[in-house]
């Protein structure tokens, strides 16, 4: 195999292995890894805010709102009015959150995290190195990103750009 095609089937692997994650995701849990993100985060931060939320996850407050309100519908959480400052908006999980959590898989970027923290400081100055590379060669470096791996859409917005099929 060429070096071409070693590439092709590196880049294929970490496509697929972040699908089969996905699709597990959503098999046991029923969420998709932003979903169960959210949820993590709400749990972890305690009470917090959608933009507070959107800063700790790197997501834009329509994409946080969005999922929110998707989880809303399944009521995984609720949104309450500050009671010390009404302008602000808290968002709390209810205890079928806390439930889906606990059975919840790692999500893979956690797991990737782990590994890649391992790494010694030049080992993780290439991977990075690359990667840009790699996502400059696709035309892909301007494209909008969270640091979550997941192959759903996040916004309503990237269905109307044809990029994301909608799901």
């Amino acid at each position: 195999m060429n070096s071409i095609e070693d590439v092709l089937v590196a880049l294929r692997r970490v496509i697929r292995a972040t699908d089969l994650h996905s699709k597990h995701l959503a098999k046991t849990t029923g969420l998709t890894s932003p979903q169960i993100l959210l949820l993590q985060t709400i749990r972890d931060q305690g009470e917090v805010t959608i933009g507070e939320i959107a800063s700790e996850m790197s997501l834009s407050q329509a994409t946080v709102t969005t999922i929110m309100d998707r989880l809303e519908k399944r009521g995984l959480v609720y949104r309450e009015r500050s009671k010390t400052d009404k302008r602000k908006v808290h968002a709390h999980l209810t205890n079928d959150a806390l439930e889906t959590l606990k059975s919840a898989p790692i999500p893979l970027q956690d797991q990737f995290a782990r590994q890649f923290e391992n790494l010694q400081d030049w080992e993780q100055a290439m991977i990075i190195s690359s990667l840009q590379r790699v996502a400059k060669m696709m035309d892909a470096q301007n494209i909008d990103a969270s640091p979550l791996l997941d192959l759903g859409t996040l916004d309503r917005n990237e269905e109307k750009t044809g990029l994301f099929p909608k799901q």
